[in-house]
């Protein structure tokens, strides 16, 4: 007798069964892309309420995006070796696969910048390694494709191929991953009404006259969540980052991203904007807008290398003699 309990992260989607004997004892997803970590544990512990007795633990090895991807190989690998049990991972993609009946097709899921991870499949078996490339590339193979949004990878699949197939040990990310070291003793949070006073403070201190008021700034957090996502940053239990962004009309626009002086060139921007670029991309927007000081020549590199590029200008927004560098991201 075995129960596996099988974990996938490799998609916007967060999925885990329990499979007892070939019978399945649970089978749940959550759809959000940001929100792996949070919903993960919470998946697990409903099956483990049913059967905490598991032998082996399956979990998707990608392809899929770093930071999603790492968060579900991170909990199998730590709840295999807490209950001193084996694991074994499975190429995503092959969990995908599992479920569709055709012939000759490929299969392939969101690898962002406009491009898809895939691999083809055989009647049943992988023919290919799995890659990247473009959708278009994809479609000039003549291959029939099946992608995420209609399927994603199957937990119970991936449960049944872990208990006969050969470990993938190592994660498929296929390309170098984007993703930096967090900064060193810094902890990143959603933001909370009881940060706005001290998120007030800071911005009369780094903006001068050109500060939001605490009743714009309250004004602006009150659409969140719904429509807003404001997040912090705090070292030591005080806070010293901020930044939040807006989403209507299907493009998202980033009202700030601000860093105490102390902790700037220390990487917390960066991982600030990309998680702002992650929310928006959940929201299916179509482009991000920001503002940006003219001169700021500190920050404008970051929104560069973040594919952000200047659209216009617009003339005294920051105040008298105070240009603004309007930029956009396409996400689509």
């Amino acid at each position: 007798m075995s129960t596996i309990l099988a974990i996938d992260t490799s998609t916007s989607q967060t999925s885990v069964a329990l499979v007892k004997d070939g019978k399945v004892l649970f089978n749940k997803t959550h759809n959000d892309a940001l929100a792996h970590g949070e919903v993960l544990p919470k998946l697990v512990a409903q099956a483990l309420e049913i059967n905490r007795g598991i032998d082996l633990v399956a979990v998707g090895m990608g392809p899929g995006p770093f930071t999603g991807l790492r968060v579900g190989i991170a909990f199998a690998q730590s709840f295999a070796l807490a209950a001193d049990i084996k694991w074994v991972g499975v190429c995503s993609l092959d969990a995908m696969a599992a479920v569709i009946n055709e012939g000759n097709f490929i299969v392939s899921t969101d690898a962002r910048r406009k491009e898809r991870y895939w691999a083809e499949y055989k009647d049943g078996l992988r023919i290919t390694q799995p890659a990247v490339a473009s959708a278009s590339s994809l479609e000039k193979l003549g291959v029939k494709i099946f992608s995420e949004g209609d399927y994603y990878p199957d937990p119970v699949a991936l449960a049944e191929i872990a208990s006969t197939s050969n470990s993938v040990d190592q994660p498929i990310y296929i390309r170098k991953p984007d993703a930096y070291p967090l900064p060193a003793g810094v902890k990143f949070r959603v933001m909370s009404a009881l940060d706005l006073v001290v998120a007030t403070a800071i911005e009369k201190e780094v903006y001068g006259k050109a500060a939001w008021s605490s009743a714009q700034f309250k004004e602006e957090f009150a659409k969140a969540p719904k429509d807003a996502y404001y997040l912090a940053a705090e070292a030591g239990g005080e806070l010293i980052a901020y930044a939040g962004i807006f989403y209507v009309a299907d493009v998202a626009d980033i009202h700030t991203i601000t860093v105490i002086d102390k902790y700037r060139r220390k990487g917390i921007g960066r991982e600030l904007l990309k998680r702002l670029l992650d929310w928006a991309r959940v929201k299916k927007a179509e482009a991000v807008m920001l503002e940006m000081r003219l001169g700021n020549d500190a920050a404008r590199p970051l929104y560069e290398q973040n594919g952000f590029v200047e659209i216009s200008k617009r003339e005294n927004y920051y105040g008298p003699g105070l240009t603004a560098v309007v930029m956009r991201k396409e996400l689509k």
